[in-house]
């Protein structure tokens, strides 16, 4: 039972219970005033949930099986210097919003009383703080409890006269408090005639008024920081308080300030309304750490922001509101790489009076940019810029960095003086942080997870605090964990409640064998199909499975079998909950990242051979031309009869000697698959690319041995048409059904001007045009980008092609115009994902409505709210890129692992070009990378940029021309990177 479930009082109860009576007065419409009284009943059940406490046994409210909710406070609760017999702690909201990292180290902080009063505040002041706090008292390990101290009679108390609300709960707080504490001592004296020792329940608060009031009534209380002193390995757990209340009171005696004040929310609402300003989220350049854009549906191209000063504070990912500078202050997009880390290296981690805002080189770096941009018109047209006055929402999260070794004063790892230091972001367009720490020395050359607190008018930088460290630079464990905390993906073992919704059978499920069972009720018996799947090797998460056979009328049935979750996962349970949270599986080169647990996704669901699996088969009629006669839906039972690799497929398919039925149906789909494919291009689908190499590791170590790039077969184009189809198909039905909450995906055409860059570049370099007006012009006029010398410039333009797109992302039928629905990469008026339930959440909804489209079942009431779905679709979008991300990033790493030591020549081709460096991308191990000037000689040579024919002459010893496209022979050796810790490739021209 959830902590939080408190049955209304019932008749019997009205004994244990008082009724307090709240009035509110409000005027009408029409003026008058009215007085609304609300009845609140105050009950005298609502239990300690102390196991030294007996009395609250016979009172605890009871479970829907009859049984005693099992208490959660330990009799036996740790005692720490000041409090020798053990202690219950109640933390205000101040010591959770300010101390949440702390709540959640799993060595300290047990027997902890969350009051209903504490936790609707932290709800009110931060969602996210809030989820945290929840999970915590769902964590058993932990004995966090949740006490209604608002409806218990002795805790209840009303507000006074004159009083704020924030006295009023921390009176509140200390009433509950004072209970607690003389219940707990009765609750003792009770048990036992022998003197047992009686806890003390303790406040924790940082208010210094509510501290004061609390000595003065004879309340245990003390200050967060206090309480942490007298435990273990303090030095670290202190590191862990927010820094954001020091910051506050240092500040208040400091005067000087750099930054603009932000502009009131209400400002900002009245001036986006009115258009004079705008709102959009802030992104910051990868190339140039000073030049960040934020684009709003105002203008045609983003705005740039250039400069800390006009930057105010954001970082990258807010949701900001800007205000356009005048136009004599545009400018045209930086040219040049400007990194942080070489422009203020020996910056000093100590806030000092005297500190500037912009740095003497920033100045300069700036001053220049802007002069250049002036000079030079022809170079590309001035885009607006924008300063920013606001910030709307801050995106901040947990950062994983290491610490600049140059911002240490002492670094003995015996040494516990307090120092502050800068941590350096593993995300470069996230500026350095100040932390202040007591384990300087320990932390150097190691990754290290840290959270912003606050960034202030006068302070240069944001300033945070440490959570924890993940290990040494570089190792494999801490290195997978950073990616995974940067991409947010929630990798923790799946909690007891999720385990507890799976079968009881465990491993020995097995399909019902008699058809009468109600497992069958509405299923068809497909067994008798000669069904297999076709997945990259190793798969085991099997979601799809296909047939084909011929039908007496000279037409093809084709089938896409698909693996039934929904039966497994029930709407709204544990398991469908954090499915939802997960919202997919993530793949990195080692390992997957389930969003279900394994029994699920590696078994029970997964189609694999030979044995019978619940499936959702959708079924056509297809003509010899690859004509849709019909589809039908249904959920069914089928019994795969192969598992192939696509390798094994393919050659199975082209090997003559194999006739049998099973090889002639995948010689069907083949067929098939080639005509739809056809056609889809015909309608003006893409086929665009991305650089896909798959990285082979060694099995025990799983040590990275080599990297190749990605063979794609016949039948991989094979599976994929059909798995389109399905989704075209289930799109279609749920959409007729559910015009109002169908879950579909979308992709929109990209704006013109996202091409432009391109469509001039290859005008330039190659005399080729890149016409955009619909997709079908990008599909045909990408076929004729072609260089006769170079096979793989085709390859390189689709994947330059591909990051001009915008992204594809899910969304709920109503809150979009039939025409939106389009995905333009596909050419498909209507689009969904339905094929991968396993490990994608969006699939596994679509299969709820799909099943209700057919009447199979009702449709669950969480499926039918158009602003829950909305609320779903946001948090698929950002997991799914997420999981992208974390892919990409391991990939990298272990591309990284695989060449260390390594010095070798490749070609690689010049994608794109700054005054002071250039990108090269090597096809053979799909990376790409920065050429700086610097990295040519020493000295960093001369060099001039002709930005309008995309070459860069360099001057001096090492004369040469770099021009975009070009192909060159790079020398690829590794480095650490100093600016991220992280170990990089490093290209230099031969």
């Amino acid at each position: 039972m959830d902590h939080f479930s408190l049955k209304r009082s019932n008749a019997a109860d009205r004994g244990n219970s008082n009724l307090s009576s709240k009035v509110y007065v409000r005027s009408t419409k029409s003026g008058k005033v009215q007085k609304i009284v609300r009845e609140l009943y105050l009950r005298r059940d609502i239990p300690c949930s102390s196991n030294l406490c007996r009395a609250c046994l016979d009172i605890a409210p009871k479970d829907y099986t009859n049984k005693t909710t099992s208490f959660v406070l330990s009799d036996t609760p740790a005692g720490s210097k000041n409090f020798p017999n053990g202690q219950y702690l109640v933390p205000d909201t101040n010591a959770f919003l300010t101390g949440m990292d702390l709540f959640e180290v799993e060595t300290a902080f047990h027997d902890v009383i969350v009051l209903q009063t504490v936790l609707e505040e932290v709800k009110n002041r931060s969602l996210p703080l809030y989820h945290r706090l929840v999970a915590l008292t769902k964590n058993e390990g932990k004995r966090f409890y949740v006490f209604f101290n608002e409806f218990r009679q002795e805790t209840y108390i009303s507000r006074e006269t004159g009083e704020t609300i924030n006295d009023r709960n921390d009176r509140a707080v200390r009433q509950a408090v004072q209970w607690y504490n003389t219940h707990i001592k009765d609750a003792v004296k009770a048990r036992s005639k022998k003197q047992l020792r009686v806890p003390s329940v303790v406040m924790i608060t940082d208010d210094k008024e509510n501290l004061r009031k609390a000595k003065a009534e004879g309340i245990p209380a003390t200050k967060l920081s206090d309480f942490v002193s007298g435990l273990e390995n303090a030095d670290e757990l202190l590191d862990m308080i927010s820094a954001a209340q020091d910051q506050r009171e240092v500040r208040s005696k400091q005067t000087q300030v750099f930054y603009p004040e932000h502009y009131s929310l209400s400002k900002m609402t009245t001036g986006v309304k009115a258009g004079t300003m705008h709102q959009g989220i802030f992104n910051v350049s990868p190339y140039n750490y000073l030049e960040a854009s934020v684009h709003v549906p105002t203008f045609d191209k983003s705005l740039l922001v250039l400069g800390r000063e006009n930057g105010n504070r954001a970082v990258s990912g807010d949701v900001v509101v800007v205000e356009v500078l005048p136009p004599e202050q545009w400018k045209a997009p930086s040219t040049k790489i400007i990194e942080e880390e070489t422009l203020n290296k020996n910056d000093n981690a100590e806030i000092e009076d005297g500190e500037t805002i912009i740095s003497e080189k920033e100045r300069k770096a700036l001053q220049e940019e802007v002069k250049r941009a002036h000079g030079q018109s022809s170079e590309g047209k001035p885009q607006p810029t924008a300063r920013v006055v606001g910030i709307v929402k801050r995106n901040w999260r947990q950062y994983v960095g290491h610490i600049d070794r140059e911002s240490v004063r002492s670094t003995s790892k015996s040494s516990r003086q307090q120092q502050m230091v800068f941590l350096v972001p593993m995300d470069k367009r996230v500026p350095k942080i100040r932390i202040r720490t007591r384990q300087a020395g320990e932390l150097l050359g190691q990754r290290v997870l840290a959270t912003i607190d606050s960034w202030e008018r006068d302070s240069r930088y944001p300033m945070g605090h440490f959570v924890r460290s993940l290990g040494e630079l570089e190792s494999k464990g801490a290195e997978t964990e950073a990616l995974l905390l940067e991409w947010d993906v929630q990798y923790k073992p799946f909690p007891k409640t999720v385990l507890d919704c799976l079968p009881a059978e465990g491993h020995d499920w097995k399909v019902p064998a008699s058809t009468d069972d109600p497992g069958w009720k509405g299923r068809k018996d497909l067994r008798d199909l000669l069904v297999c799947s076709i997945d990259p090797p190793g798969c085991v998460d099997i979601d799809d499975a296909l047939h084909a056979r011929k039908l007496p009328n000279g037409n093809y049935e084709v089938g896409v079998h698909i693996a039934d979750v929904s039966h497994f996962v029930k709407p709204n349970n544990a398991m469908d909950k954090e499915a939802s949270q997960r919202g997919t599986t993530v793949y990195l080169v080692d390992k997957r990242i389930d969003m279900l647990p394994m029994l699920l996704g590696t078994d029970l669901c997964s189609l694999k051979p030979y044995v019978e699996r619940y499936a959702f088969s959708v079924l056509w009629e297809i003509t010899e031309d690859a004509d849709i006669v019909s589809s039908h839906f249904t959920k069914s039972v089928i019994r795969s009869r192969e598992a192939f690799s696509y390798e094994q497929a393919q050659i199975r398919i082209d090997d003559d000697s194999h006739q049998d039925d099973l090889t002639n149906g995948m010689r069907t789909l083949l067929m098939l698959s080639k005509k739809l494919k056809q056609k889809r291009y015909d309608a003006g689908a893409l086929n665009l690319a991305s650089p896909e190499v798959k990285v082979q590791t060694e099995s025990e170590t799983s040590d990275p041995v080599d990297v190749q790039t990605k063979k794609l077969l016949d039948t991989n184009s094979l599976v994929e048409e059909f798995m389109l189809l399905a989704n075209i198909s289930v799109a279609a039905r749920n959409y007729e059904a559910f015009p109002q909450t169908a879950l579909l995906r979308r992709h929109a055409a990209p704006p013109k001007t996202n091409f432009e860059e391109l469509a001039n570049q290859l005008k330039v370099k190659k005399g080729l045009e890149l016409r955009s007006d619909s997709s079908k012009a990008v599909a045909d006029s990408l076929d004729q980008c072609i260089d006769p010398n170079e096979p793989f410039f085709n390859t390189l333009v689709r994947i330059m092609a591909t990051r001009c797109m915008m992204s594809a992302e899910y969304f709920c039928a109503g809150t979009q115009a039939y025409p939106e629905f389009r995905h333009y990469g596909l050419a498909s008026e209507i689009y969904t994902h339905f094929t991968s339930p396993i490990r994608r959440y969006a699939d596994l909804e679509a299969h709820r409505q799909l099943a209700a489209a057919i009447d199979y079942e009702p449709l669950d009431a969480s499926l039918q709210s158009k602003s829950k779905l909305e609320g779903v679709c946001k948090n698929i979008n950002v997991r799914h890129r997420n999981a992208q991300m974390a892919g990409r990033a391991s990939i990298e790493y272990y591309v990284g692992q695989a060449l260390k030591g390594k010095d070798i020549n490749e070609d690689g081709f010049v994608m794109k070009i700054f005054s002071n460096g250039f990108v090269v991308f090597v096809p053979r191990f799909g990376i790409e990378s920065l050429i700086r000037l610097r990295d040519l000689a020493t000295p960093e040579p001369e060099a001039e940029f002709d930005a309008e024919n995309y070459v860069l002459n360099v001057k001096g010893d090492v004369q040469r021309s770099v021009e975009l496209f070009q192909k060159v022979t790079v020398r690829i050796t590794d480095e650490v990177e100093e600016s991220t810790g992280k170990r990089k490739v490093k290209l230099t021209l031969v």
